[in-house]
């Protein structure tokens, strides 16, 4: 039997860098998100009826700051974690680091206006005139 010897043991030390960090981003998210989005067809499909689902029941749940937050992490989680999929996808298919560095810059664009526009029309939705008081 060969035995060996002179087996060195070195340290490496992993460089904390974008493509990590979005890593783990894509595995904390997709846990998270399966609690949202879980949750959100529970509620939406399961519990309540889906013939039910008109604006005056999407008024009532946002007429509350905790349906709205809610709803809120769900579009955010949901988005960044799918568009950080499709850049991985795509920087596999694009190996021009320029056209990556612009791919990358106009999703990240593209992201950061989404959420802000679609999170400012969620904070400021005003549920009165489709409630029946």
């Amino acid at each position: 039997m060969a035995t060996y010897s002179g087996v060195t043991h070195r340290k490496v030390k992993v460089q904390g860098n974008f493509e990590r960090y979005a890593f783990m981003f894509m595995r904390f998210s997709g846990v998270l998100l399966l609690v949202l989005a879980v949750g959100h067809i529970a509620i939406q499909h399961v519990v309540n009826n889906v013939h039910n689902l008109t604006i005056q029941f999407v008024a009532e749940q946002w007429n509350s700051w905790g349906w709205k937050a809610y709803d809120l992490l769900l579009l955010i989680f949901a988005f960044t974690h799918g568009i950080n999929g499709l850049r991985n996808v795509l920087e596999d298919y694009v190996h021009n680091p320029k056209a990556i560095k612009v791919i990358n810059t106009l999703l990240a664009v593209f992201v950061v206006v989404t959420i802000l526009w679609a999170g400012y029309a969620i904070a400021t939705f005003d549920s009165a005139p489709f409630l029946n008081n």
